[in-house]
């Protein structure tokens, strides 16, 4: 039997960018499923809707001439897509396009979804609802989209599998939590040639559980713009996250960090291959934490996460080809929303870290060039940077200078606590005069080193 093609407008939708037309497209969704599968087409105009929940088999095309607009009235979205596993973010239970125990979904068709992210202040109602969500789904499809200003999270993927994002281009510029794409305890994963530009996490591997773990990622040819972080890679850290290769993507004007690895709920990670990878205009290009860290009600914390865990491992990481380069721009601090200061000159650096006993294992940094805008003075740091420790028990609530201290003591590179490391072909130059030493190595077991200074003419 032939799928089922259901056009929206021809089923009564008003597409005015004022009526809801949630129950029509629902309808149009539930019929497909029924009759085994099928397409989803909207075209010419603006529909507005609440919560749409998506069925196996089910392709929804948004053509170039339509666009789904998110509803302004919270009361419009589903109190039962999940939760978010974040304890501190509650208020993002909620989403907008959600599916579960669902296979064989595509979103395409080149038109522009929009997350309605003024209607959601960040001051405003506590609720905020992600764009999309899937929970132990398969076989999922989003390509050609324009995902525009989401009150919360893009998309997040849970504990599902066979992904591909291709060929989307995601803006959100409006709220916190503007983060682009987020894969937790998720498997062969494809994201190519996407443009991310947000206030957040643009792109993140996450290991929320033990159960699932978060591996075979393909990540290549992707912008990244971010009034924080690039590529994150932990933080949510209780179980694996392994076998990821990023390549040939590049990120400018990103505040905070261009690739972030952290491991600090007990979990493991391991063979991570990045290379051809260029910045301009990155805070950090690369930051990578070994530690524990339990925050009951705290920041970033899993929610599956009930004790203070043991440090885990952090290993097998390679790093190659990557050329960094700042230009005026970096001279002053950035600020996300006029009062939260995400980057600074002191910020800038590569760095890597372990809490005091444990190790970084086998890392290799290879044919590496930083042009740095420089000019710090040690008065513009404290004297003592804070060695990383391991919390004991839950009551010790870690400072946010001893879990990531927010300055650099060198104005390179500045790796502590790594056995096994390779250094070859990297070098720095500074745009103007830095107090700081060039590069420390700290408490390492240095396989090769190979360090190019440049002076600066």
């Amino acid at each position: 039997m032939d799928e089922s093609i259901l056009y929206v407008r021809n089923q009564g939708a008003a597409g005015d960018g004022k009526t809801k037309d949630t129950e029509i497209i629902q309808n149009c969704i539930d019929q497909c499923s029924q009759a085994g599968g099928g397409t989803v087409v909207l075209e010419r105009g603006v529909y507005v809707c609440g919560t749409l929940y998506l069925r196996s088999n089910i392709t929804l095309e948004i053509r170039k001439s339509a666009v789904l607009l998110a509803s302004p009235d919270i009361g419009d979205y589903g109190t039962d897509t999940h939760y978010n596993r974040y304890k501190n973010e509650h208020d993002m239970d909620r989403c907008w396009l959600y599916a579960e125990d669902a296979e064989n979904i595509s979103i395409t068709g080149e038109g522009e979804l929009n997350g309605s992210a003024a209607a959601f202040p960040n001051d405003g109602s506590i609720y905020r609802p992600m764009m999309m969500r899937f929970l132990r789904c398969r076989n999922l499809s989003l390509q050609n989209l324009r995902l525009t200003e989401s009150a919360a999270w893009t998309a997040a993927f849970l504990d599902s599998s066979c992904i591909r994002a291709e060929n989307l281009t995601i803006r959100n510029r409006t709220n916190y939590n503007g983060d682009g794409l987020d894969f937790d305890g998720c498997s062969q994963v494809f994201v190519r040639d996407c443009i991310i530009e947000g206030t957040d996490d643009n792109l993140c591997l996450q290991a929320g559980s033990r159960e699932f773990p978060t591996e075979n990622i393909h990540i290549s040819g992707c912008s990244f713009t971010s009034l924080c972080a690039g590529i994150r890679i932990g933080l949510k850290s209780i179980g694996t996250i392994r076998d990821v290769v990023i390549s040939n993507c590049t990120m400018r004007n990103v505040w905070r960090e261009g690739i972030k690895i952290e491991c600090s709920e007990g979990g493991e990670i391991s063979n991570i291959a990045i290379q051809n990878i260029v910045m301009r205009n990155v805070s950090r290009p690369l930051f990578v934490i070994l530690n524990n860290r339990y925050q009951p009600e705290g920041l970033g914390s899993s929610l599956a996460l009930d004790h203070v865990p043991e440090v885990g491992r952090l290993e097998r990481v390679s790093i190659q080809n990557l050329l960094a380069a700042d230009d005026a721009e970096m001279k002053h601090p950035h600020l996300r929303f006029g009062n939260d200061l995400m980057g600074a000159p002191w910020f800038n650096g590569i760095r890597f870290d372990a809490a005091q006993g444990h190790y970084i294992n086998d890392v290799t940094l290879k044919n590496i060039r930083y042009q740095s805008i420089g000019g710090v003075k040690k008065s513009d740091i404290p004297a003592e940077y804070p060695i990383l420790k391991v919390q004991e028990k839950a009551g010790d609530i870690l400072e946010s200078g001893n879990y990531e201290p927010a300055w650099s003591r060198a104005a390179f590179m500045d790796i502590r606590g790594v056995r096994g490391l390779a250094l070859s072909n990297v070098g720095y130059e500074s745009l103007e005069p830095d107090e700081r030493v060039p590069y420390i190595l700290e408490n390492c077991e240095t396989v090769k080193e190979e360090v190019i200074i440049k002076e600066r003419r």
